[in-house]
Formats: C-alpha cells, structure tokens, sequence
C-alpha cells in the first residue's frame, strides 16, 4: 500500500443474467470488463479497479515497478494535477487506498452515489494520461525505499519471509520480492516506467467493480463515457518459465539483531483456481484458526513453546506457497517449534480428521466467509478477486458448497502431498546482539 498513507468499442453489452449475488456484467469493446452490484441499504458506493499487473509481470532489473505504479498514480494526470485526486474525493465525502500484490494492483474508492461522475472521470484520466515527470519519479522512488527499509530491511520477519521465498521459488517471477529489489529500486529508468504503464495500464488489462447505492445501467454509461475512447494494448504474457518440483528441503538462516528467535516454513501449493484449493482452506483452518486449532492448542496451550503461531496463504494466479509462522518463546529453540509443528502436519497425514473436527473447521470458514461480505467494499473486493483467480466472480457465492463438499479423506490427501520435508524450505532467524558502540574518547 502507499507508504505515505494512513492504510494503509462504444457500447457496453450488458449480460442480465442473475448470479447469486446479482452480479451484472459488461464490457466495453476496447476489453474493459465491469461488474456491479446494487445496495441500496446505505448510500455508498465503493468502486475497485483491478489491474491485472504485479510483480509477476517483471523481470530482473525492474522488480518493484508495479508497486511503484501504485504509488505514481495518485500524483497527477492531464486534467487533474499532483494531490488532486485525494483532495477532490475528500471534498465530495469519500477516501480512497490502493494495494499491490504478485499478480494485481488494486485501487480502491469508497464515496457517496454523488461522486460517481467524478470517480470514472479521475479513473480514466489517470489510466490513460497520467503524468511522469522525472521530480515525481525521484520523490516517489524515495518514497518506496523507504518503504522497503521499513518492511523489509529494518524489520525481522519481513527479512525473513523475503529470503525464504526467494529460496523456495527458484525459477518462476515469484522469486522477487513485490517492493522490489534494492539495486532495480534506484535503477529504473523513465523509459521503463513508460513502457511498463502502457503495457499495465490498459483497459483490457483491466477489472472495474462497482458495489453499492447505484444504478448498473448508469455505471455503465458513465463508463461508456469516460472509458470507451482509452484504446487496448498489448499487455504482458503469461510466464513462461515454471517452477521445478522442489526435490529436498531448503533451509535459510538468518542472524539479525533480536530478542527472539523466528520460524517461518513454505510449502509449495497450487495456484487458486485449483481444484483442491477447498480441500487445502479446510486443512489450513484445522491447523490453524482460533485457539482451539491444533497448532495453537499444542504449541502455545499445551507445551508453551511459542507465542503465536499462524498458517497462512493468498490468492495467486501460479502456485505459490502456504507459510506456517511461530514465534518461539523465550528460551526455546527455533528447531524446537519447528518439530512440534511437523508432530501436527504429520497427525494430519496419517489420520483422518473426525466428523466434529471437520464441522468445526467448515464452520470457521464460512463464518469468516460471510463476515467478509457484509460491507460493500469486502464485496466489491472479493468479486474481483474471484474474477480474477478463480476464473468467475459466481464462485464467490457458490464457493460454499466447494467447502462443503470436502471429505476428511481430501484433508488428508491435501496434506500428504502438502507436507512433505521435501516440499518445504525453512526460514529461521537467528537473534544476535550487536555490539555496543565505543564510548568516544
């Protein structure tokens, strides 16, 4: 997200089939996909565009510049200059984010149905004008180094989780870390700014998500409007290079300045849109969500070996990995929690879980499901996210039956072929006092 703040053609053809959620659809002739849902319990709106680029896309000596992107275009286009964009919607009552992933950068607005109008118009103008002036580049280039110093360089797990991807992930775009690496940060030239925008920024590169107090007739003739006339270009391919099955385990060390140890493992997983990507949310939850999840209540409840401990994962269009992450408590060894967590991942290998533990963990999730529902801007993200990673917005809604349809043997398969030494490289950070400065004579 933007370190600077608070957070963090011509016609459309409109397809009125009824999904579930009552999803409409359209897209331009230029390849401009819309979706939009109407809500008319408050009077908002929360728009998401979806580009699909992220550091997927990059390559050695330019990794970082999608994220970089996220941060050039709220600083001015042709109609609208530096510092416009936040202070127009903040004057007609709305706020406004923007995140960058592997795969997507997403920008996010929230605003009264009045604002509408204004949002497509400052969309459009900075998809297809925005301004790149070589005093922007380098203050915005400072910007996320320092970014990168305070996520990555100066705090401990960030610096752990970096290695250990680049370590698990080898060959595939995966391998480089979304902020970029240090050297391509100070070394990215204006033109490749330029050439990355027009590939990136296109609109058949492109998801608008529109939730909330509007009318999906006069969300596409605005976007008719402001949209149509941006022409399509070409964007990126799709990676050709695949990441090698992984053969043996891999282990990363680091010795950093801390009071306590960190562990973090990675295991391969497949990409979202996979068949048993249901099968692997359930495993994930039995192992780890709420205190009463095996690796909490035997970890942290039972033998007191750590602090907390998380298993964790996110949506991605090529496979990626799924981390388990434990802070050992204090004088304990990091090889310790380590082996208490392979206890747990090889109950679940060996044993079925029973019918009460699998209700408990199909429970959990579509508990968290649904709470992500309830505002408009939780759907509006999810839509896209499904869209784009799950091949349809319509699984977003039919995804609980996926989950309900997992058997105790696909947790157990699922984690058997997850779980293997040979498919996990661990990250362990070492602490290490530094020496205490000479006093000066």
């Amino acid at each position: 997200m933007r370190f600077v703040r608070l957070l963090l053609l011509l016609t459309p053809v409109l397809v009125e089939a009824q999904s579930p959620g009552h999803v409409h659809t359209a897209k331009l002739d230029n390849g401009m996909n819309i979706l939009v849902q109407e809500d008319h319990s408050i009077p908002t709106v929360a728009l998401y565009l979806f580009y699909k680029v992220g550091s997927r896309d990059e390559r050695p000596g330019i990794t970082g510049i999608s994220h970089f992107f996220e941060h050039m275009m709220f600083n001015g286009s042709s109609k609208f200059g530096p510092g416009e964009f936040d202070r127009l919607m903040e004057e007609n009552g709305g706020n406004n984010n923007a995140y960058t992933t592997k795969d997507v950068t997403v920008y996010t607005d929230w605003f009264p149905p009045t604002a509408l109008n204004l949002m497509m118009d400052m969309e459009s103008d900075r998809m297809a004008h925005l301004t790149l002036n070589s005093k922007t580049i380098e203050s915005e280039r400072g910007v996320v180094y320092s970014e990168r110093r305070l996520r990555v360089d100066n705090d401990n797990f960030g610096a752990l989780s970096e290695q250990v991807t680049a370590t698990a992930i080898m060959a595939h775009p995966y391998h480089w870390p979304v902020v970029g690496w240090p050297s391509d940060i100070e070394a990215w030239t204006r033109q490749d700014l330029e050439a990355y925008y027009q590939q990136g920024y296109a609109p058949n590169n492109s998801l608008m998500v529109v939730v909330g107090d509007v009318d999906p007739n006069t969300v596409f003739d605005l976007a008719k409007k402001y949209f149509a006339s941006i022409p399509s270009h070409p964007t990126f391919g799709e990676p050709r290079t695949k990441e090698p099955p992984q053969e043996g385990e891999r282990i990363v060390k680091l010795k950093r300045e801390a009071e306590l140890p960190l562990l973090l493992l990675a295991f391969h997983m497949p990409p979202s849109h996979d068949k048993d990507n249901p099968a692997i949310q359930v495993a994930e939850t039995i192992l780890s969500a709420g205190d009463s999840s095996r690796l909490h209540s035997c970890l942290v409840d039972k033998e007191q070996a750590a602090l907390n401990v998380q298993a964790f994962d996110e949506p991605s269009l090529d496979s990626y990995l799924l981390g388990i992450y434990a802070q050992p408590r204090a004088g304990v060894s990091a090889e310790r929690v380590k082996s208490l967590v392979f206890d747990e991942l090889n109950k679940l290998i060996s044993k079925p879980v029973s019918g009460a533990e699998l209700r408990k963990a199909k429970n959990q999730w579509l508990a968290a499901h649904y709470r992500s529902m309830t505002t408009v801007s939780g759907r509006a993200n999810l839509l896209g996210t499904y869209q784009i990673f799950y091949g349809s917005f319509d699984r977003l809604f039919t995804e609980p039956e996926r989950i309900e349809a997992v058997a105790a043997a696909d947790v157990q398969r699922v984690a058997q072929n997850l779980f293997r030494p040979e498919n996990c490289t661990t990250g362990i950070l070492e602490p290490q006092k530094l020496p205490l400065p000479e006093a000066k004579k």
